[in-house]
């Protein structure tokens, strides 16, 4: 598989890593927005939102557990934050591997 994501995960390509467990990883945007950027992915290879199953119920569940811990490490829990998804092409989705965007450490915007 020639996905970005996976080659992060096995170790292939180097990251800037904030949490890590046995089902999911975060680490640090390489193109940050904000102050606070870091990118949640499973560590089970699924493309997008779309394409998540029954049987992957629980690691998703997992991973918004994980997002909370994230956001208490890199400290916008209180102050607040922003968690996002890309999804198909008009929804720039660059990398087809399931991942969630905590953005924060600022007042932020809303864009469109």
């Amino acid at each position: 598989m020639d996905c970005l994501f996976c080659k992060i995960v096995a170790g292939e390509i180097p990251s800037t890593k904030v949490y890590e467990d046995e089902h999911v990883l975060a680490f640090h945007d390489i193109n940050p927005i904000a102050p606070v950027h870091v990118l949640m992915i499973p560590k089970k290879h699924i493309a997008s939102l779309l394409e998540i199953q029954p049987e992957d119920k629980e690691l998703i569940g997992h991973l918004h557990l994980s997002l909370q811990k994230v956001a208490e490490t890199m400290e916008v829990k209180d102050p607040g934050f922003r968690i996002v998804t890309n999804i198909g092409k008009h929804g720039q989705q660059t990398v087809f591997h399931l991942h969630y965007h905590l953005i924060g450490g600022r007042q932020l915007n809303w864009t469109m």
